[in-house]
Parts: structure tokens; sequence; C-alpha cells
């Protein structure tokens, strides 16, 4: 019954829309979800408000942008140079700084090519750059050929940079940048340890793709061996310019982060006394070349470094011209060349305390044993000399009287001993740094020699004989070495048997965030030998001083060892001359090597006077004033030294 009236009624509704009339269907309505009505609402209105403030940022932020982008302009990077690094002794003494200075900048964006404008350019600012036209347009060509910024003139003065203002509207495409140069303290003085910087090469920039064209990099010494903490990371000005150039609106600026500071082990005031000490001892030698360093013998640190003649490196900040640059490079006493670490030479009679410490680990004969000088030994034909007869000497008087046949018979041997032979001296030296690079933190360092048969029969194409071990074992003949090789291989008899790695720089200061790299001792070799050995070649260097060939020292204040040497080279009528010290005696802090090249021997003793000075006035108040090395007129004479006669 229920069935059936529910079909009844079905069938009713469909009867009524059948036959319903069109205004009786326009007033029928069926129910709608409005949550669907509203989701899509929300969805539009999302999607306009997007596009509202796009239309927005384009429209109003960066309308004026994309406006003159439109119309022609752009948006140019001006660098904001980066301050270099500064340079500091270990009393921070400047050395190296910063002053400011203006370069007149082409770019080559900035121009656009009209001949007419080029040639209008051209000549104005060859007139205000007193420059010649044909320089500034080579400059301008290259700049334009490879579009990249140029430098047209550094170091501009303030009259030219007044000029360039007056006239900067049609001058296009230049600009003047705001930058430094470097100024160095006493430039002369410290040129060899500090170096010079100067316009960056194309083929430097491959290396420094980072670097603008218009930078400035290290070329020689710390400048370039400390290159990558010097240089600091410029900044930029973000401005927009029209399409002919203008400057139409600043945009953001990027600050430069300056480069980072050095702070040596160089001592500036003794630097500068053994400085002027030795080229004043020069003038009475009558010769331009030497070398003198001085180094802590407790840690390697290098406290002053001295090559004559030298040479202002103020000059390539500024700018050198052609005349000085070629005066220069063609002066025959090459001021350019650092002798100290560049400059192997014949290092003579300083060898010999090496020398006895391979004789001593090696038991050749004890250190007590003497062997007699009379003046050479004769082997067949050949007379092989020493530089006056000494008598008997042990190895200490040996060292201190400097006496060759005692090394000739120890090294290559004669009679009943049979000696070292050039294997094991080789061996030695070699372990004393001899024939090797220090390591020093300075570019330039060359490895010197310590030959041996092998070398003489590939390079000379001879048999080792031997008298080639009797030279060898004084420091002669073939063997080369540096006057730091010198110095280094000392300190380690001072110190005990410590063969450091020298080095300049103490540590690397970051200004900017007030941290530090410290640069710490480096042991390259220790143990050279047992403390007793090292106490017997200490105690013959120190009988150089007190009864040897250094004598004029004895009477200082303070106890100084040491040990002179001669060699000769060439035709043998020049040598140079050696003499390496330390001090104090009883506790070592300084060692000292001074080399002067191409003496008569009449001379040969030149460096044991200026030794005697530089202790005098290091241990003496180190007040300028008790000794003025401008003023004085030097006559002290050391005993005269040993001058070798070879013959082979």
């Amino acid at each position: 019954m229920r069935i059936q009236k529910i079909h009844k009624y079905t069938h009713e509704i469909e009867d009524a829309v059948l036959t319903a009339s069109e205004k009786e269907t326009a007033r029928m309505s069926f129910d709608f979800d409005q949550r669907w009505l509203l989701i899509f609402w929300f969805a539009i209105m999302a999607v306009v408000g997007v596009l509202a403030c796009r239309v927005f940022y384009l429209t109003v932020v960066k309308g004026d942008y994309y406006s003159f982008v439109a119309s022609g302009n752009s948006v140019r990077s001006i660098p904001i140079i980066a301050p270099r690094g500064e340079i500091f002794d270990m009393h921070d003494n400047v050395l190296a700084s910063n002053a400011p200075s203006r370069s007149i900048v082409f770019d080559p964006n900035g121009f656009t090519d009209d001949q007419t404008q080029k040639s209008v350019i051209t000549q104005k600012i060859a007139h205000i750059l007193a420059m010649r036209e044909e320089e500034v347009t080579s400059i301008m060509d290259s700049a334009i050929t490879s579009h990249n910024e140029t430098i047209i003139k550094e170091n501009i003065s303030h009259e030219q940079a007044l000029a360039f203002k007056s006239q900067e509207d049609v001058l296009k495409g230049m600009r003047i940048q705001q930058s430094a140069i470097r100024h160095y303290t006493d430039g002369e003085k410290f040129a060899h340890i500090i170096g010079y910087e100067g316009l960056i090469k194309k083929e430097e920039r491959e290396e420094h793709t980072d670097y603008l064209l218009t930078d400035r990099i290290g070329k020689t010494g710390l400048e370039f061996q400390y290159e990558k903490y010097l240089h600091g990371v410029h900044g930029a000005q973000q401005t927009l310019v029209d399409s002919r150039g203008n400057i139409v609106k600043d945009l953001i600026d990027k600050a430069p982060v300056a480069g980072k500071d050095l702070h040596l082990n160089i001592d500036a005031d003794l630097q500068k006394f053994l400085f002027d000490r030795l080229s004043k001892e020069l003038e009475r030698a009558k010769t331009r070349r030497a070398t003198a360093i001085v180094i802590d013998p407790r840690n390697g640190a290098i406290r002053a470094i001295v090559s004559l003649p030298s040479y202002d490196n103020n000059v390539f900040a500024q700018g050198i011209d052609n005349a000085t640059y070629s005066a220069w490079v063609t002066d025959n006493d090459r001021p350019l060349f650092n002798r100290a670490i560049g400059g192997a030479y014949a290092p003579g009679s300083t060898v010999k305390p090496v020398m006895g410490a391979a004789v001593l680990a090696e038991h050749i004969i004890s250190p007590e044993q003497q062997i007699e000088s009379r003046g050479g030994l004769q082997l067949g034909s050949f007379f092989f000399g020493d530089w006056r007869a000494h008598g008997f000497t042990d190895l200490r008087r040996a060292i201190a009287v400097s006496s060759d046949v005692y090394f000739y018979t120890v090294g290559g041997g004669f009679g009943d001993i049979a000696g070292l032979g050039i294997e094991r001296m080789k061996e030695y030296m070699t372990r004393f740094g001899y024939g090797e690079k220090t390591g020093i933190d300075l570019p330039g360092e060359v490895r010197g020699l310590y030959p041996d048969k092998k070398w003489k029969e590939d390079t000379i194409g001879e048999k080792w004989y031997i008298g080639n071990t009797y030279h060898a074992s004084i420091g002669q003949g073939f063997v080369t070495a540096t006057a730091l090789q010198v110095v280094n291989s000392i300190a380690a008899i001072a110190n005990g048997g410590t063969l450091y790695e020298p080095h300049v720089v103490a540590r690397i200061v970051d200004k900017m965030t007030n941290t530090e790299i410290a640069i710490d001792p480096k042991i390259i070799r220790e143990q050279l030998g047992t403390s007793n050995d090292m106490r017997i070649l200490q105690e013959g260097m120190r009988q150089t001083v007190t009864d040897g060939t250094a004598t004029m020292l004895k009477n200082l204040n303070v106890s100084v060892a040491g040990k002179t040497g001669t060699a000769q080279f060439g035709n043998g009528e020049s040598v140079h001359s050696w003499f390496v010290s330390y001090a104090p005696y009883e506790d070592p802090e300084m060692v000292m090597v001074i080399m002067v090249e191409g003496q008569t021997g009449e001379l040969s003793s030149t460096t044991v006077p200026v030794a005697y000075d530089v202790y005098k006035w290091q241990y003496g108040g180190r007040d300028m004033r008790i000794f003025d090395v401008k003023k004085e007129d030097i006559s002290t004479l050391a005993p005269p030294e040993e001058v070798m006669k070879e013959e082979e």
C-alpha cells in the first residue's frame, strides 16, 4: 500500500513538470551549496591581488629604473677601491702605508665611438695630463678593443683633477677614480724586504681573475709574497646613467673590505743602523755590493736584511719613469737584486764550524787531537796553501784561527787521517741547510750548491779529484751558498742543534674583524749534533773573538762568538769578505752575517768593524746620538784576515 502511494506521488510530480507552463517553470527553484561560490570568489581575488602588487612594483617602485632602461639607459657599477693592508715592524712602526691618490680612468662602455668626439676628448685629456695625444689614443683604442676599463694616468695632481672636473661634461667615458698609492717609510732601507706593487699585467690577471684591470698588485718582496692577504675586496657604487653616460641616480653602494695588515719580525731601528753602517764601510772599501742579515736563533725570526746597493721603492709607487728604470736595470751593481737570498757566493771559511760538526759526529779524530799547519799541504806536484802557518791546532783552535790545513786533512784526508770524503761532507752540509732553500717567506731565494762526484761528472764532464774535496772543505771550489744559508747554519750551532725555517712575518692581522693569524716557528731539522759537540763548536767560535781572527770584538760589553771567512772569486785578485757571529755567547739572541763583495785582500777585514759597531749599538743603549754613522770618519780596522790562495 505504501509503495503504491509513493509511485502515485512520483507520477504526479512528473506530470506537473511536463504539463507546467513557462511562467510556472520560471518560478521553480533548486537548492545550491554556497561554499563553492565563496572558494571561487577568494581565488579570483587572490589572483587579482598578486597582479595588482606586481603592477605597483613595476610602475612605482622600479618605475624609474625600467623607464630609463627602456629608453637606452643602464645601471653602471663604479668600483670603490679597497685600501691595501699596511705593513709594520716588530714594534708597530709603519713601514708601508697608503696615501690618497687619484687616477683618470677610461671606461669604453660609457663612450660612443664617435671619431669627432674621440678626437676632442683625446686632445683635452692629453693637455690636462701633459701627455702625448698618440699615447692617449693608444690607451683608449686598447680599452675599446678589450671592452675593459683602463687607467690613462695614475696619481694625478690636485690641479689636474680640478682641470678635469671643469670639463667633465665633454670627457665622455673618462672619470676620476679615488684610490691610494703606497708610501714606504725609509723606502731605500727596506726595499729588499717590503718590495713594491704596481699595475696588474694581463698575464697576472689570468691568475687573479677577480682583479680589475686597473688594480695594483705586489711585484716583489712581501708585497708579492703576501698579496692574497694585503689585497682587499673592492666595493662598488652603483649608479643609473642615461644613454649619454650621465649619472642620473645613485643606487646601492657595496662597502669595500680592507686588506689585512702584516706585522713583521723586523726591527726597524736595527735595520736602519745596519744599513747605514754597512753603507759607510763600503765607501771606505770602494765597493757598492754587500749584504747583511740578523736572525733570532731561538725561533728563526728575521730581525734585519740589508742588500746593497738598494733602491727607493717609493719611485715605483709614484710611477717610475723609463730613464730611472733603465738606469737601475743596466747598473752593473744591480740595485734591484736581493743579494741576501738571491746571491750564491763561495762561503769560504764560514763553513768550518759545520765541517767541525761532521768531524765530531763521524769521529774522524778527537776534538783535542792536533794537526800541524806549516803553511799548506804538499800532495804530489800540487800544493794546497794555508793563509799562514798556524802550527799545531786542535778543532777549537782550528776554527778560531781558521786553519785551512786542519780542514783539508779532516775533510779529504792526509797521512794516517782518512778524512770525511766528499759524500759525507755533503751529507752534513745538507743537514745544516747548504744546497737547499731555507723556505724564507720572500720570493727569489736560490739553492746554492754543494757539489759531489756525480755533479762534477754530469755538469763539467770531469772526474772528482782530491783537490776538489780540499777546496770544498774550506768553502771554496764549486761550493756556493747564500748569506741566509750561512747565517742559518750558524744559528743552528748557536742554539744547540736546531735548524729553523727563517720567517720575516710574525702575524697577519685583520683589523676589520680584530682577528689575527700567527706565523709560528717551523723546525726544519733538530738534534744536528750532541750537546757536547755543539758546545765544542761554540767554544771554537768564541775563541775566534778572544784569541783568533776577530779579536777586535773582545772588548765589547757583550760576549760575542764568530767566524771569519774570505773567499776568492774570478781571477783571484778580489775576494768576498765574510763574518758570521752571534751574541750574547752564553744565551744567544741574535746571529749576524755580513758579506762584502769584491774587496782587495788588504781590505778583507771590513766586515768585522761593522759587526763591532752593530753590537756596540745594540748592547749599548741603542742611542742613535751615540754613534752617527753618517758623520763618523771610520778609521778602525780589525786584524788582517786570511786570504786563500788556491792552487790545484
